[in-house]
């Protein structure tokens, strides 16, 4: 069932960044779907995480429709099983472009082909393969950046020891705080400059400086003195800033698909190539076949058990 959203109140954006913007949150959604996990207990002792934690994301997922709860078992609603896309997109950015140890994260093989792969975003409309440069992006009627950043920080962040098994440590970097989503959305539509930012994101000077020098630290945006003038700094998206491209679109993508406002859509995306509006899908590296969830297998590494608090 799509859910209405209040004219004039937070969007298709902030509604869904409150939700895949929490660790937790992700990995219950995620053994659900890859486990068949539907009681508490199982997912209490699946990981490190607390009595506390767990019935607080169970309870909003409920509330969210992601989760339905019924006789003692929670289970997928047809949305939440739709949330596979952005799993994928998120596993394979860390697979390829962030090296932590940490991470137990899965490999996906295709089960029609019966390889590993690696997701290839494409364009609905036209099926081809498509990277951010090739779309382009401008807030619709329920859009502007004050509607679309989260009401409150979202994001509770794992402590050591009580921590999610798979890991996506830096994805929540970039998308688990009301204000770093804010940011990367601003540099996907054009933001370079201090003030672009600092204006779109309607955040403190000290907040949009912590969440720039954090972007650089992990490698999204690199800055650079701006030839025109020398005593500014420019900032833009890297290789691997771009890469994340798959995550925020399929993020979007979720999040207009169930959440509607009455004004209309919060973003409008183009493929420049085809010059239709952008719906993203999923591709199989290795075979090219488009991507099923039913399709998708995941395979996960043994680890050790891990205790937590």
């Amino acid at each position: 069932m799509i859910t209405r959203l209040e004219a004039g109140g937070p969007n298709a954006i902030a509604v869904t960044n409150g939700i895949v913007g929490d660790e937790w949150t992700l990995w219950i959604v995620e053994l659900a779907l890859t486990d068949g996990l539907t009681q508490y207990n199982e997912w209490l002792n699946a990981g490190p995480i607390s009595t506390a934690v767990l019935t607080t994301r169970l309870t909003r997922l409920v509330q969210a429709d992601v989760l339905n709860r019924e006789s003692g078992h929670y289970r997928l609603t047809k949305r939440g099983r739709q949330m596979w896309p952005i799993l994928l997109s998120m596993w394979a950015w860390e697979q390829k472009w962030v090296n932590d140890p940490e991470a137990n994260l899965p490999e996906m093989r295709h089960g029609k082909c019966g390889n590993i792969f690696s997701p290839l975003l494409a364009c609905e409309a036209c099926d081809s393969v498509v990277a951010a440069r090739d779309v382009r992006g401008k807030f619709g009627p329920s859009g502007g950046w004050e509607r679309s950043i989260p009401t409150g920080v979202t994001r509770r962040r794992a402590h050591s020891g009580s921590r999610p098994t798979e890991l996506v440590t830096q994805t929540m970097a970039l998308i688990g705080n009301r204000w770093s989503m804010a940011l990367l959305g601003a540099a996907f539509l054009g933001a370079t400059r201090f003030g672009e930012f600092e204006q779109r994101m309607g955040a403190p000077p000290t907040i949009v400086a912590d969440r720039l020098r954090t972007f650089c630290d992990i490698g999204v945006l690199v800055a650079s003195p701006n030839p025109q003038r020398p005593n500014w700094v420019v900032y833009r998206l890297t290789e691997k800033g771009r890469a994340f491209f798959p995550v925020v679109a399929t993020v979007i993508d979720w999040g207009h698909r169930w959440f509607h406002a009455p004004e209309g859509p919060a973003l409008r995306l183009t493929h420049a190539g085809c010059g239709r509006t952008f719906h993203p899908r999923l591709r199989c590296s290795e075979c090219g076949e488009r991507l099923r969830g039913a399709s998708v297998q995941v395979e996960r590494s043994p680890v050790k058990a891990c205790s937590g608090t």
